[in-house]
Parts: structure tokens; C-alpha cells; sequence
């Protein structure tokens, strides 16, 4: 809906947060684009992987159980995936810092409710790439070959 200036603006939405220099927000966002393009590489790193060890155990005719293999790179790719999408490095929340700047940039979260509230979503995606790895396993394990 778009308000004309005679009309009130009451959207649904709230508006950004006066975050001052840094769009940092805790527990949403703690990365900027150098960043998430570091964790979209290294996503499709694990998935090249992920593909190229499948194509190997398979050649290998390894026995499906041990096709479960693919679940730790798949994870890993699902992980760099993962972060770039939702713009958070996990391993900067378990160390409590943020970047929107060049690499090596990070700057340190002061506030112990905002780390708290990093470490937790750093947690919901490792738990997500996790199980999103076992799934690609679990399959990989189930294909007729």
C-alpha cells in the first residue's frame, strides 16, 4: 500500500532501526556483501565436493551405507549456503563479532543480550546444515544404483 503525504503511514511493517554506522542487527544480520560472498564460495565449494565424492563412491561401487559419507560436505555446503542467504556467519557469533567491511574487518558485539541472541541463530543454522546434510546422505544412501 503506498501513502500519498496527506495520508498517515501506518504499515504493518516497522521501520529499519537507527543502527547508526551499521546495519548489524542481533541474531538477524552480522555480515556484509564481502562476507556473504565468502559463504556463497565456500557453499559452492562443499556442494562440488558434495557431488564429486558421490561420483566417486559411486564409481567405486561402495556399498550404499557408506554413501552417508556425502553428508559432511553436503552439510558444509549447506552451511555456506545457509549464511550467505541469511546475510549471519555462525562463526563470528560464537565469537561475538560482526563485519559489513572489507575481509578481516570485524568489529566486536559489546552487548552480552545481542551475542546471546548471535549464538542462538548461529545455532538454528547449524542445525539446519546438519539436517540438510543428513537428508542429502540418507538419500544418497536410498538411490538405486
Amino acid at each position: 500500500m503506498i501513502h500519498s503525504a496527506a495520508t498517515p503511514a501506518s504499515s504493518p511493517v516497522p521501520p529499519p532501526l537507527n543502527l547508526g554506522s551499521t546495519p548489524y542487527q542481533a541474531g538477524v544480520c552480522n555480515i556484509g556483501p564481502a562476507e556473504i560472498a565468502r559463504r556463497r564460495q565456500s557453499g559452492q565449494i562443499g556442494a562440488l565436493i558434495t557431488i564429486a565424492l558421490l561420483a566417486v563412491l559411486i564409481a567405486l561401487n561402495v556399498p550404499a551405507p557408506a554413501r552417508l559419507l556425502i553428508a559432511l560436505p553436503a552439510a558444509g555446503a549447506a552451511s555456506g549456503y545457509l549464511q550467505a542467504f541469511f546475510k549471519f556467519c555462525a562463526g563470528f557469533a560464537s565469537k561475538g563479532v560482526f563485519n559489513f567491511g572489507a575481509l578481516g574487518g570485524e568489529e566486536q558485539v559489546v552487548d552480552a543480550a545481542d551475542h546471546a541472541r548471535d549464538r542462538s541463530r548461529a545455532n538454528q543454522i547449524l542445525l539446519a546444515s546438519l539436517a540438510i546434510g543428513l537428508l542429502v546422505g540418507l538419500v544418497a544412501v536410498v538411490l538405486p544404483l
